[in-house]
């Protein structure tokens, strides 16, 4: 005995799956589901790519990181109060 599944239980599964979807369509589910995989690998591959590339800034050391300051006439008008519109 494998586990909790016997290969009889496997193989009543896999009988349960053909009669249901038909021997044409479980290639063509078998073939989108690889695709699939194929594509979430790579975009985890690119992300873990585009990561190390954000973290490495110049010669191999993290970007430093920069506090912006807004301009004067920007802290100027942040002060400013709406006026009041009466109706």
């Amino acid at each position: 005995m494998v586990g909790e599944f016997s290969p009889t239980h496997w193989l009543i599964v896999i009988l349960v799956f053909v009669l249901l979807f038909g021997s044409k369509k479980l290639p063509e589910m078998a073939r989108s589901l690889g695709r699939s995989a194929r594509i979430l690998k790579s975009e985890v591959n690119g992300l873990h790519d585009k990561d190390e590339d954000e973290t490495k800034g110049e010669g191999g050391q993290p970007p430093a990181l920069s506090m912006a300051v807004p301009a004067s006439d920007d802290r100027d008008r942040d002060r400013e109060q709406p006026s009041d519109i009466t109706r």
